[in-house]
C-alpha cells in the first residue's frame, strides 16, 4: 500500500510534465517553419531598368550597392524588363511603403520627376505624415514619415479576406503578428510590415503581369522551404534553381501573389 503511493505520484508527475512539454512544443510544431531570415526584395517590371534604377535613386533616395541593386534599408528592388506597363493599382499588391526622416523634402524632390501625386502629403490621425504617389512605371507608393520604422516600410495587399491572407503568410513564413500602430492587424518581418485591406466588390488581379511582380523572403535553405511549401499544398510556379549568387523558388498564394523564397550561396 505504501509503495503504491510514491508510484502513483511519480506517474502523475510524469503526466503533468508531458502535458507541459506538449503545451510548450505545440506552437512550434503547428507553425510551418521554413527558416525565414527576413523579408528580402521585390521585383518591379519597367520598360527601361537602367532609367528606373536612376529614377529611384534620384527621387526616392534608393542606394545602389556593389551588387548593382537599389536598396531601401536592407530591402532591395530588382528591376525586370517589360514591354507593357500594367499598374500595381488593381492587383493584389496594391502598393508598397517607404519611410523617410523628412517626407516634405522628398515630396519637393518629386516635383517635376514624372511621378503622379495621387494624394498630397497630409497628417493621418493616429499615424504619421503620409502621401501617395505613382511612379512613371505604374508602381503605387505610400510615402510616410514613421520614425519608428525607417526605410522600406511595408507591403499593402488588397484581398477578399485580409485575416485569412495574414494567417496564410504567418503559417507559411512566420513573422511577428501584431497591431501596426495599435490599429491595423499586420505581420512584421523585423522592420518590414505586411498589411492587408479588404478588396470589397472589386475583382483584384494576380501580380504576375503587374508592375509589382512578387514578394520575396530570404530563408535558410530554399530546397527545404520549397519542400515544406509543397507539402502544405502551396501552388508551385518554379522549383528551386540557381541564379547568380542565390537559389530561388517561386510559389503563388491563394490570392494570386507570386511569392519567392531564396537563399544566398555566398553567405
Amino acid at each position: 500500500m505504501h509503495a503504491a503511493a510514491p508510484l502513483a505520484m511519480t506517474n502523475r508527475f510524469g503526466l503533468l510534465l508531458a502535458a507541459l512539454l506538449l503545451g510548450l512544443l505545440a506552437p512550434i510544431s503547428l507553425r510551418a517553419d521554413v527558416g525565414t531570415i527576413k523579408y528580402d526584395n521585390l521585383h518591379i517590371a519597367v520598360t527601361d531598368p537602367e532609367a528606373a534604377k536612376s529614377w529611384y535613386m534620384e527621387f526616392l533616395g534608393g542606394v545602389e550597392r556593389d551588387d548593382g541593386l537599389v536598396y531601401f534599408g536592407e530591402t532591395y528592388i530588382r528591376f525586370v524588363r517589360t514591354d507593357e506597363i500594367n499598374p500595381s493599382t488593381g492587383s493584389v499588391i496594391d502598393h508598397i511603403g517607404i519611410s523617410y526622416a523628412d517626407l516634405a523634402a522628398v515630396m519637393r524632390q518629386l516635383e517635376g520627376s514624372g511621378a503622379t501625386v495621387l494624394s498630397p502629403m497630409r497628417m493621418a490621425e493616429g499615424f504619421f505624415p503620409m502621401a501617395y504617389i505613382e511612379d512613371p512605371w505604374g508602381v503605387k507608393f505610400e510615402l510616410v514619415e514613421d520614425t519608428q520604422w525607417p526605410g522600406f516600410h511595408h507591403i499593402h495587399l488588397r484581398v477578399p479576406d485580409p485575416q485569412a491572407s495574414l494567417d496564410w503568410y504567418e503559417d507559411k513564413l512566420g513573422g511577428t503578428r501584431e497591431l501596426f500602430k495599435d490599429r491595423l492587424d499586420g505581420l512584421r518581418f523585423e522592420g518590414v510590415w505586411l498589411l492587408a485591406s479588404p478588396s470589397g466588390d472589386e475583382a483584384v488581379v494576380p501580380t504576375a503581369d503587374r508592375a509589382i511582380r512578387n514578394l520575396a523572403w530570404e530563408v535558410e535553405d530554399v530546397i527545404v522551404a520549397s519542400a515544406e511549401f509543397q507539402s502544405k499544398g502551396v501552388k508551385l510556379i518554379s522549383d528551386s534553381r540557381p541564379f547568380q549568387n542565390l537559389r530561388y523558388a517561386f510559389f503563388e498564394d491563394p490570392d494570386g501573389v507570386r511569392v519567392e523564397v531564396l537563399h544566398y550561396v555566398d553567405r
